[in-house]
């Protein structure tokens, strides 16, 4: 273990809890309240704390099993305590608590059984062994779901309610349509692993002979969906949830997402022939024909 980064991953830790602190206090203008503290502020805390409640056996025992089974519990705990403690629930913060909950039960139990099926995640095979580089990574988690999901804590904590109306069904009918991408495309590909004669391979067909990471596009499109649903109850400082679908699209094209796969695919099949024509001629993000 290098303790020269050490600082670096403190630094990068204090700037997603600054991050949270922000998003906590601007969501938190036009939020109901429980205790005199607005609930959309209490969520973002709750957030952070759960993933270092968890983070601590796992630091023990230099494990990352439960980390995006954690990733979808903070989800739900966070939508079940916003439900809670927000009085007079309307149609639209329902309908947003039920989208989070279908979505983050889903995509747990996918994570959650694919970690397990694949003995471990490649991901954290040296930062598990390194503690600020471990814990900077459970709290960038904590920021993670309080950034994808301020949309949704708008709606559900919002003092002023509004009736569903025609955005709020546009903004339901592009969430579903990004879960249904996201749902196809990951179990696609699932299928396509668990056939033997696919060992080594990569997936070119289904949804991925039009898209490279259609999942991905249906996360992007899903949160945007989120987003939509939340702009007929904000004002002030509250429009700064519409980060949400921005955040998810910068995080998985640029961070953590595309990038690292496209590194790794390349690093696998990059001399390969058929992976080079594929990867001219199919989109990276966006499903469309193939480029002949």
């Amino acid at each position: 273990m290098s303790k020269s980064k050490s600082p670096t991953w403190i630094a990068s830790a204090a700037v997603c809890i600054v991050l949270g602190a922000l998003l906590a206090a601007a969501g938190g203008q036009g939020s109901v309240t429980a205790g005199g503290i607005a609930v959309f502020s209490l969520c973002v805390a709750w957030a952070f704390v759960f993933n270092w409640i968890v983070f601590t056996p796992s630091w023990l025992s230099h494990t990352e099993q439960y980390f995006d089974l954690t990733g979808s519990v903070t989800y739900l705990t966070v939508t079940l305590a916003a439900l809670i403690f927000s009085p007079n629930l309307d149609t639209r913060s329902v309908i947003a608590g039920l989208l989070v909950a279908v979505w983050a039960t889903r995509l747990g139990l996918f994570l959650y059984r694919r970690v397990t099926r694949d003995g471990g995640d490649g991901r954290f095979d040296e930062m598990k062994f390194d503690f600020w580089q471990f814990l900077m990574t459970w709290t960038i988690q904590g920021l993670w779901v309080s950034l994808t999901m301020a949309a949704a804590l708008a709606i559900i904590t919002a003092e002023d309610r509004v009736e569903v109306g025609v955005i709020g069904i546009v903004g339901i009918v592009v969430w579903l349509v990004g879960f249904a991408i996201e749902v196809t495309a990951d179990r696609q590909k699932t299928a396509f692993k668990q056939d033997p004669a696919n060992e080594g391979r990569f997936i070119t067909t289904g949804l991925w002979s039009w898209s490279r990471h259609p999942n991905y596009f249906g996360e992007i499109v899903l949160w945007t969906g989120m987003a939509i649903l939340a702009v007929p109850v904000l004002s002030g400082w509250r429009w700064v949830v519409l980060i949400s679908p921005v955040f998810v699209f910068l995080l998985l094209t640029r961070v953590s997402g595309i990038p690292l796969l496209e590194r790794r695919a390349k690093k696998r099949w990059g001399d390969e022939e058929a992976f080079q024509e594929y990867t001219k001629s199919t989109s990276v993000l966006v499903p469309l024909p193939p480029r002949s």
